[in-house]
């Protein structure tokens, strides 16, 4: 059984319902009652600016024997059940977005594809992933960097 460490977060229209249905969703594709959610937290925009605040939860989920690649698609159409706008703009540049679904990691598991990262690449600069990691498995240890989620978020101090 491996446990995947996902990021939902919202910045436009009903951001708690867009988030709360992403959670449900998820929940009953992979084990339900095999999840645990962070508390939601508010956060400024990632990488652009916005006048728009995200709204970010974080899942712990038992996804079972499904393989990561999987499990990542699996989250990508429940992202694009909900709204399939684009995540940027046409250069590249974040934009606004209803929601974001991201797998942050899947146990101790190190994939580098075109298609899928893991750890997510950024999640160690990202407090909004960071927080949430910490309140779900404080223990984690990133497997790149050989550092524990908390030691993780003691940069944010």
């Amino acid at each position: 059984m491996a446990t995947a460490y996902i990021n939902i977060g919202s910045n436009t229209g009903d951001r708690r319902s867009n988030i709360e249905r992403a959670a449900a969703c998820i929940a009953a594709s992979f084990m339900p009652g095999k999840t645990i959610r962070s508390q939601m937290t508010e956060t400024e925009p990632w990488g652009y600016s916005s006048p728009n605040a995200f709204l970010n939860l974080g899942i712990a989920t038992d996804i079972g024997d499904t393989p990561p690649l999987v499990a990542f698609r699996m989250l990508m159409a429940i992202q694009d059940s909900i709204c399939s706008a684009a995540h940027r703009d046409s250069t590249g540049a974040y934009i606004d977005r209803i929601i974001d679904i991201d797998l942050i990691a899947i146990d101790d598991t190190v994939i580098d594809t075109p298609e899928l990262t893991l750890p997510h690449p950024r999640m160690h600069l990202r407090d909004f992933v960071v927080r949430p990691m910490l309140e779900l498995c404080p223990e984690w240890v990133h497997p790149l960097l050989n550092k524990t989620i908390l030691e993780i978020a003691q940069t944010y101090k």
